[in-house]
């Protein structure tokens, strides 16, 4: 015996002269209804994606760049799951952010540089801005003062284009899955 794929009735083994048992369906009508169901899933993904495209057609440059922030401040905390807070070095049960050591708005060519962020509790982040001066010496036990002087020293600045903020979020997410395997 097997289920009818409309109304999960069962239903006797399909014989050759009735094609609608042979389909999987006990009636006619259930097959007619299941057919239109299918029809009307198809149309309404159909339309979700054509929206999807729409408003990634009219998303600013802000908005590509806040995804890519989301994408790589999400890479940095499942990196750096297994290690405490870079500035105060405890682990805790609260939120921690991906806290950047050159603030974003100072120095943003330094925005997704993996060495510039690290995982950080939230009491470092928000209520000691960063906790700077103990971030600065846990850090250079982290990465090693070559590249601390590296960040501390002069950049370029960097202009990102949508393209190249795209291109970054589909890096950071693919980062991320596979840390997550």
């Amino acid at each position: 015996m097997r289920k009818c794929r409309h109304c999960k009735i069962e239903i006797p083994k399909a014989s050759e002269s009735n094609p609608i048992q042979r389909k999987g369906f006990c009636t006619f009508d259930h097959a007619a209804d299941y057919g239109l169901l299918k029809a009307k899933a198809s149309i309404g993904k159909k339309k979700r994606q054509d929206v999807r495209q729409a408003k990634e057609k009219i998303k600013t440059k802000g908005a590509h760049a806040k995804d890519t922030q989301a994408a790589f401040n999400a890479y940095i905390r499942a990196r750096d799951s297994d290690l405490p807070c870079v500035s105060c070095g405890r682990h805790h049960q609260g939120q921690y952010h991906a806290g950047h050591y050159r603030t974003v708005g100072a120095h943003p060519e330094l925005r997704f540089n993996e060495n510039n962020c690290h995982k950080q509790c939230a009491p470092c982040n928000n209520h000691k801005s960063g906790n700077v001066v103990d971030y600065r010496i846990n850090l250079a036990d982290r990465i090693g003062a070559g590249a601390l002087e590296w960040l501390e020293g002069p950049h370029d600045a960097k202009k990102y284009s949508i393209d190249d903020l795209k291109e970054l979020t589909k890096y950071y997410r693919k980062k991320l899955r596979e840390m997550a395997k």
